[in-house]
């Protein structure tokens, strides 16, 4: 019976000076290399840029027409005119949609500076989910976007380039847009 006594004894007496140092700022479950992991994984993901992270052939092609028309700087209200209606005529989007997807693109573009100088990056994560039909309606709408004002630029140039590099491999096939 006492051997049971001294077990309790002791949890209880290791519970209590584990809640003080909980309670002074140490907390021995950041020893988990699982939560570890999980915590770092997310930092990365929540610190990283998010032009990174899109995996939507849509969003990534709504980015890159919007980069597209502010290489030079600022988006004209004819390349504006003209995004939107790619987007509700390509992308079968409501006047709403269309522009809510013009605002979340400008945001996530910023200046445009890291796109510039990582296109591949940009595509990444939805490279494998375009068709060749989004390929191809993807290149066609930013060389569009491109010549709205006259003949592009040498900035507009290579961006198109770029994106044209990026997106000869297609794997999947889908439907156009859905």
């Amino acid at each position: 019976m006492h051997v049971i006594l001294a077990f309790l004894g002791t949890v209880v007496t290791i519970l209590v000076l584990l809640r003080q140092l909980a309670e002074a700022g140490i907390d021995l479950a950041g020893l988990n290399p699982f939560l570890w992991q999980r915590r770092r994984q997310w930092m990365q993901r929540s610190r990283g840029d998010p032009i990174y992270q899109l995996d939507s052939p849509m969003d990534v092609t709504a980015l890159m027409m919007v980069a597209i028309a502010k290489a030079d700087g600022d988006m004209t209200s004819e390349e504006k005119r003209g995004i939107l209606d790619m987007f509700r005529g390509e992308f079968n989007l409501t006047k709403r949609d269309a522009s809510d997807l013009m605002v979340a693109s400008v945001y996530l573009l910023r200046d445009g500076s890291a796109l510039r100088s990582n296109v591949n990056g940009v595509f990444a994560a939805s490279l494998d989910k375009f068709t060749k039909e989004q390929a191809e309606s993807a290149l066609n709408m930013i060389s569009r976007v491109a010549r709205i004002d006259g003949a592009p630029n040498e900035i507009k140039q290579e961006l198109l380039e770029a994106v044209g590099h990026c997106l000869q491999v297609k794997t999947v096939d889908k439907q156009k847009w859905s």
